[in-house]
């Protein structure tokens, strides 16, 4: 049965929360008193369903349930989780979460809040202890980071599950360990959008050289290895002491403004509207919201690929998913071994999946495959491995962005030294492509073929035993350019 996650508040924050917890399968129900609010939420979630599911190379979980709450208690009522978004006023949140705590006192809450301490939060709280900061970052449904902020009053026990429920919808969840107003990120932003501020306003930069500036520079080397690290690379191998000694005096430099706020007048406010709208007026902001998606895809997934930063917890949740899919069973038919979804990546100019996909769906099958017979990483580890010798690829039909795909294996024929597999990658049941493998268990040491150990062939002999009774596949055997 899927959990519930109530969301408070649906504005573009509170739109991602329930975006997030809806593509990792949870029943969501949302409350907001805009009327607006499902229209909202529901452009928000088409921003998500055609990005989320691009950073992920497994398959995606089943969708949960979206409602519309007519009132807090019916959004709130049965849930798992409770996130509160609503706007950054104090009083407001204090009352909001009062009436969640009359129908759910011991849900755990967590708040989008920017600026405000949980220990402000928990005042007059009925049960202070399961409210906490959780807060995330725009777009809540592709970046990873909520900062989770607890107070003195808040239950150790409570805060370590709501971390687990965030890793289990793909997050990271920072624990702050002392509570501070705007947390650790904002605190950030906070310093450079005044120092922005003051650049427009003494007419030194425009809103785009700013942005420029960002984005060609520093923006590019934070976003894989933050502050710190970036900073060590510049000391050279003589490492961090040595960037500050040399930077450090800097510091004491009238260069910045950081402390200051320029006055927000008409003036100032006109000035960066004008030039924001002379730099990006041209794009609608739906248009904005999926070329930064689309961006923000490729840069995650290049950290993937490397396993490094914001990539590191991509694989994580991958792996976290692989290992709730059921093993594979052997029933009246091939065996179910690995499903997929079609990335962005794996696409040609004809918009179609490209062959080298198909190749790789068909390794994960059979990789899949042979983790179940015991042929797994850990057994490559001991210096013996399948080796794939031979594969004829037959194309039959079509695999386009978003499509779900099952690879099955069949067994053809099993020896001590040979596995004889047949593949077939389907979507909707049908075959868009056929695989036929020779395997060889090899040494890897001595570089040639060997029997596979006891262990492995009285996993794999039943299989290919039960695979006998199934017919053979027409395509097997096949050469290119075979007639059908």
């Amino acid at each position: 049965m899927a959990r519930k996650a109530g969301i408070i508040g649906g504005g573009v924050i509170g739109g991602g929360w329930a975006a997030r917890f809806l593509l990792n399968g949870w029943d969501v129900a949302v409350y907001d008193p805009d009327p607006e609010a499902p229209r909202k939420v529901g452009e928000v979630l088409a921003n998500a369903r055609a990005s989320l599911p691009a950073l992920s190379d497994g398959p995606m979980p089943a969708e949960g349930v979206l409602t519309f709450a007519s009132s807090i208690t019916e959004a709130v009522e049965g849930a798992d989780y409770i996130q509160e978004s609503v706007g950054e006023r104090l009083d407001l949140k204090h009352r909001v979460l009062a009436q969640i705590q009359q129908v759910s006192p011991d849900t755990p809450i967590g708040s989008s809040t920017s600026g405000f301490k949980p220990s402000q939060l928990q005042q007059g709280a009925a049960n202070p202890g399961v409210i906490f900061v959780a807060h995330p970052f725009n777009p809540v449904y592709l970046l990873p980071l909520a900062e989770v902020v607890p107070s003195p009053a808040s239950d150790p026990a409570v805060i370590e599950a709501a971390k687990e429920t965030l890793r289990e919808i793909g997050m990271f969840p920072l624990h702050v360990r002392k509570e501070i107003d705007a947390h650790i990120a904002d605190r950030f932003l906070e310093a450079v959008w005044r120092e922005a501020l003051w650049l427009v306003k003494d007419g030194v930069a425009t809103t785009e050289e700013i942005d420029e500036a960002i984005r060609m520079g520093f923006g590019l080397r934070w976003g894989q290895m933050g502050l710190f690290e970036t900073y060590r690379v510049a000391g050279g191998e003589a490492g961090m002491k040595h960037f500050m000694a040399q930077f450090g005096p800097c510091l004491q430099w009238p260069w910045t403004k950081l402390t200051d706020v320029p006055e927000f007048t008409d003036e100032l406010v006109d000035l960066i509207a004008g030039q924001s709208d002379a730099q990006s007026g041209h794009y609608t902001i739906r248009e904005l919201e999926r070329i930064r998606d689309r961006n923000l895809i490729g840069f995650l997934r290049v950290l993937k690929e490397r396993n490094w930063g914001a990539g590191k917890v991509l694989l994580e949740h991958d792996a976290r998913r692989r290992e709730a899919l059921p093993e594979p069973v052997v029933g009246e038919g091939p065996m179910d071994c690995a499903r997929m979804t079609v990335l962005p990546g794996w696409i040609d100019y004809n918009g179609h999946m490209t062959e080298s996909r198909y190749l790789f769906a068909a390794s994960e099958t059979s990789d899949a495959f042979l983790r179940h017979i015991g042929a797994d990483i850990a057994y490559v580890g001991t210096g013996f491995s399948y080796y794939t010798a031979e594969t004829h690829i037959m194309h039959l039909g079509e695999a386009r962005l978003g499509d779900a795909l099952t690879g099955t294996v069949q067994v053809i024929h099993a020896d001590e030294k040979r596995l004889h597999i047949f593949i077939r990658i389907l979507k909707e049941g049908a075959p868009v492509a056929t695989l036929e493998q020779m395997l060889l268990h090899v040494d890897m040491a001595a570089g040639k073929a060997c029997a596979a150990p006891e262990g492995i062939l009285a996993r794999l002999m039943p299989i290919a035993k039960a695979h006998l009774t199934l017919p053979r596949p027409e395509a097997a055997g096949r050469h290119v350019g075979q007639r059908k």
